[in-house]
């Protein structure tokens, strides 16, 4: 239930700060004091959307905080754990709502900044707020479906999950039909492309990592003629006598005769011989190699040709299917696998209506036992509807809940479903929205909701002069309806009717005062002989009689007795 309401510059309110109780919470006040901007700012913390009108003239900001009691944290806890937002041990849930002059918003719930999603998500939970908009949402057809389904049972909800996995299902076959019975001459040209591309791709014999060998080959070929040379100098220097020049290795060799012939008179000089002669092998050797590895380089400009050509057509391939060989190689499988499918669509699309026939079938079979349900929800609510509207003063009223069924499946069934009614006697019956006037509309919400109380969840119902149009017998009938549901729900009502605030468990009155430099709202919780006065004024408007005090002494007496 909502435990405290505190609102700081918003519109015309300064500061205010309301503590609700349980049962039936009534606010009165004349007309323009406020009442109703209590409502939107209730409906600002929940979640509506924003707006900087909203800020108090001259302020930075508007905040609006609410404070709820959770009698039973399971029906939010998984929605507070999803969202990391800590729970209270109290069982208290604070959110705030806060609004900037800029037109920015920001939400918290116990302290955890939230989006508006999540916001309404949680808050959905926690107040449901009925005025003139819930009874224009009434008269739209497409909800009568909605509260029909919510009067259903365990049952109810198991076919309906079952009704949306197969319409969703069935969406994703139609999907999957649809692309693959395109146009077949689209289908063709799609065919000859990939053909195209996958004998590009196997005419050159692509083999995995030959891309740097080539590379490697080309770069010795392309420079044979320097390397050639440059190798040649080598040799020459190394162990060639020419034109008199001593090569590296003969002197070397000089080198070793001489220490040879000393090495008998010194180890260390023994030591140096062997360094030497065994440097001079290792030259004879890398000599040799030298030698054999030129022997086998020749400049080939046919396989040079040949190599430019290959690297080109490599380049060529991997510019249009990918960066590396492997990634061409596997474009190449993968466009395989798409001919190959598209060569036997016919076969996958006999085997997808198929599907599709046997999930339209399984979805009617569903169908219908939704339907039976409804049919069976529609009946027993004709009832009791009837009953509560004659209850209200509209006795001679017929109900009907007109079940139609679609040609196509929704994620709801087949079932379109509309209230028709009729109030009187002699008239036919119509849908809610060609005949129902706005104090009858009142007490149809009214029946709705009373219905809805015994299963309902959300703890918190607010009516924000639900009551517009009747007056009198009518009016004590639906204000007692009303105190009825506050036997289980905490209720918030806004009225201008004395038989309904007669009923409050708690009375507040707004007030609008004005000054020469502003106008402000507020709030205050009547006592017993405030409550007296605020129905005297309802009553008997500005002149306010001993008599009419003395009636509204009885109508709060009365009100004790009513059974709840």
């Amino acid at each position: 239930m909502l435990l405290e309401l505190n609102i700081q510059n918003f519109a015309i309110i300064n500061e205010i700060k309301i503590s609700f109780s349980k049962g039936l919470n009534v606010l009165t006040g004349e007309t323009g004091a406020g009442k109703s901007i209590i409502i939107d700012a209730i409906s600002l913390v929940l979640g509506s959307r924003a707006d900087k009108e909203f800020v108090r003239s001259g302020s930075e900001k508007t905040t609006i905080e609410a404070l709820f009691f959770i009698e039973n944290m399971k029906d939010i806890e998984k929605s507070l754990e999803s969202y990391g937002i800590q729970k209270e041990n109290d069982n208290t849930l604070l959110i705030t709502r806060e609004i900037y002059n800029t037109g920015r918003s920001t939400s918290r719930i116990n302290g955890r900044t939230v989006t508006l999603s999540m916001l309404n998500e949680i808050t959905s939970k926690l107040i449901d707020i009925h005025g003139q908009h819930d009874h224009q949402s009434l008269l739209r057809s497409e909800r009568h479906l909605e509260f029909i389904d919510s009067l259903g049972d365990e049952r109810v909800i198991d076919i309906k999950e079952k009704v949306k996995r197969g319409y969703e299902e069935l969406q994703i076959l139609k999907s999957r039909l649809k692309s693959l019975v395109q146009d077949e001459m689209e289908k063709e040209r799609k065919m000859d492309l990939l053909n195209f591309q996958i004998e590009e791709i196997d005419e050159a014999r692509l083999i995995g990592g030959e891309e740097e060998a080539l590379i490697s080959e080309y770069n010795l070929l392309s420079n044979a003629e320097n390397i050639a040379i440059a190798l040649s100098d080598a040799i020459t220097n190394l162990d060639s006598d020419f034109y008199g020049n001593k090569s590296i290795i003969d002197a070397l060799n000089n080198i070793y005769i001489s220490l040879h012939k000393i090495s008998k008179h010194s180890d260390d000089i023994t030591n140096f011989e062997n360094i030497f002669e065994s440097v001079i092998y290792q030259l004879q050797d890398l000599t040799r190699e030298i030698r054999y590895y030129q022997e086998k380089i020749e400049y080939n400009p046919e396989r040079l040709k040949f190599l430019d050509e290959r690297l080109d057509l490599i380049n060529k391939l991997k510019r249009k299917y990918g960066k590396t060989i492997e990634e061409v190689l596997e474009y190449r499988d993968k466009i395989n696998r798409e001919l190959t499918f598209l060569l036997n669509c016919e076969e996958e699309i006999k085997i997808i209506k198929s599907k599709i026939q046997k999930c339209e079938t399984e979805m009617n079979n569903i169908c219908n036992d939704l339907t039976k349900e409804r049919t069976s929800i529609s009946d027993k609510f004709e009832k009791e509807i009837t009953k509560e509207l004659s209850e209200v003063n509209m006795p001679k009223v017929k109900f009907d809940v007109k079940i139609e069924k679609m040609e196509h499946f929704t994620p709801n069934g087949l079932d379109k479903i509309e209230f028709l009614i009729s109030t009187s006697p002699n008239e036919p019956l119509k849908s809610l929205a060609k005949i129902v006037s706005g104090g009858e509309m009142s007490r149809i919400m009214l029946a709705f909701k009373s219905i809805l109380a015994e299963i309902d969840k959300i703890p918190t119902l607010i009516f924000d002069e639900i009551d517009t149009g009747i007056s009198g017998r009518t009016a004590q009938i639906v204000g007692e309806k009303i105190a009825n549901i506050a036997s289980n729900h905490q209720v918030i009502c806004i009225t201008h009717l004395p038989q309904i605030a007669a009923l409050a468990d708690s009375h507040y009155l707004i007030l609008k005062k004005t000054t020469d430099k502003e106008s402000t709202t507020e709030i205050v919780r009547l006592d017993y002989d405030e409550r007296v006065e605020e129905l005297s004024r309802l009553l008997g408007g500005v002149i306010l009689t001993e008599t009419t005090k003395q009636h509204a002494r009885e109508m709060i007496e009365m009100s004790k007795k009513i059974n709840r």
